[in-house]
């Protein structure tokens, strides 16, 4: 799959295609759409399935210095306004913040970011390394891994830092029962 390829099969999801149209109008620092609600339009694209069977939410990286709840919540409330008649879940996450919360939550310390990119680096799944934003010239793709696995429907661990091989079967074994023609390599 080239990278021309992957934008046409991600934009055939209607709500890929409205959160990327309306994302630049909060005026975000660095924000992408990532993960899976690109790899998984691509399978179900593959596997005649509609665009957005089985995809859970949209989630939405961005990078503000200000690490703050508030800052936070208040472009959580706008995206929130922007998005409102999608009815869909889309998760804005500051990434400039994660290394705040996510020590507590998964009992594994998470270094600082210097950008969004490198919350996509640190994704369980060379699957799920990728993202695409909107910018002067039509959208900027972000694919780390490039996109072998996503077209091959393959869920390869990323042994990043932060790798956790619990959350890795979990979420595997959850996209499995959607897309019961995916791999999944061991841990």
């Amino acid at each position: 799959m080239t990278e021309s390829e992957f934008i046409a099969t991600i934009k055939r999801n209607p709500f890929n295609r409205a959160i990327l149209e309306r994302l630049p109008s909060l005026a975000l620092s660095d924000a992408w759409l990532v993960s899976g609600a690109l790899f998984q339009t691509v399978w179900n694209i593959q596997t005649k399935r509609a665009p957005a069977y089985g995809i859970k939410d949209y989630d939405v990286f961005y990078f503000d210095p200000d690490t703050s709840w508030e800052a936070e919540d208040g472009t959580i409330k706008r995206a929130a306004a922007v998005f409102s008649d999608l009815d869909i879940s889309i998760e804005v996450r500051n990434q400039a913040r994660v290394h705040l919360w996510y020590e507590k939550k998964f009992a594994m310390p998470y270094p600082p970011l210097a950008r969004s990119t490198e919350g996509i680096d640190r994704f369980l799944m060379h699957n799920a390394q990728v993202g695409i934003r909107t910018n002067a010239d039509g959208h900027e793709v972000y694919a780390p891994r490039g996109f072998d696995d996503i077209s091959k429907m393959i869920i390869r661990p990323n042994r990043a830092a932060n790798f956790l091989p619990d959350k890795y079967m979990e979420k595997a074994l959850r996209w499995k029962e959607h897309w019961p023609e995916l791999t999944i390599l061991p841990t």
